[in-house]
């Protein structure tokens, strides 16, 4: 049996809090910034606690405006309830990658570093054609886990991306992004991690590989905020950080 996720516990006391607290379909929810003050709990644990209630139905939640309460929806489906929340997930990936591509720095060929290369390539011409495809950027963390040798890290990479296509939550967090622009970042950030890797340099690998996961998380929370567009980066930490991290 799945045990329990964080945000499925405190998506529960949301839920709670609109049965108990007299909010009527149409009243407007409190804010995610007050949620997490109120509550003491990270930024992003709240954002993915929203994001269940608004695949469940308890949240019509409106860009730029907030979250608003919908009527007492159907019983959650059981695929949701077993859902990885993807913050969650990134900061798994953040605390797994950065080391396999520092221990890749030692291990990888000059067979790795050419395929790598094309695979930047592939992504690079899917973001020029406006393609919202993302198996080049799958292909590129999969390969530096083959860079290391070990199919166990290989079998952990693809199993954290399955995770993530197959995730309800995902979907509905990338719905709510329209500026793509931050994809052109993300790929400057995998050409740091080649140059890394092609110096053979584990330190510079692992903090690149680091930073970049860190990108997308911060990038994703931004760019995933309905209620405040202005939001100052009160955010969830790091996955740990690595020495000379941010």
């Amino acid at each position: 049996m799945t045990a329990k996720r964080r945000y499925q516990d405190v998506a529960e006391q949301l839920v709670a809090r609109i049965q108990t607290e007299g909010f009527q379909p149409g009243d407007k929810f409190p804010t995610e910034r007050q949620i997490s003050e109120e509550m003491g709990i990270s930024r992003s644990l709240v954002r993915e606690a929203f994001i269940m209630l608004e695949i469940e139905g308890w949240l019509d939640v409106r860009k730029g405006s907030g979250s608003y309460v919908n009527a007492r929806p159907e019983p959650a489906a059981a695929t949701l309830r077993s859902d990885v929340g993807p913050f969650e997930l990134l900061q798994a990936r953040q605390l797994l990658e950065c080391n396999i591509a520092g221990f890749a720095a030692s291990t990888v060929t000059k067979a790795d570093i050419l395929r790598l290369r094309e695979t930047l390539a592939l992504e690079r011409a899917a973001i020029d054609a406006g393609d919202d495809d993302y198996k080049a950027d799958r292909q590129f963390h999969v390969q530096i886990a083959e860079a290391t040798q070990n199919s166990v890290l290989v079998d952990l990479v693809e199993e954290l991306w399955d995770k993530r296509e197959v995730s309800p939550m995902w979907d509905r967090l990338h719905r709510r992004i329209f500026d793509m622009g931050y994809r052109t970042q993300w790929l400057d950030d995998h050409e740091e991690i080649l140059e890394a890797l092609r110096h053979r340099n584990p330190d510079r690998a692992r903090q690149a590989m680091w930073q970049h996961l860190e990108n997308v998380r911060l990038t994703l929370l931004e760019l995933s905020d309905v209620g405040d567009p202005d939001f100052d980066g009160y955010l969830y930490a790091a996955a740990g950080g690595i020495a000379g991290g941010a």
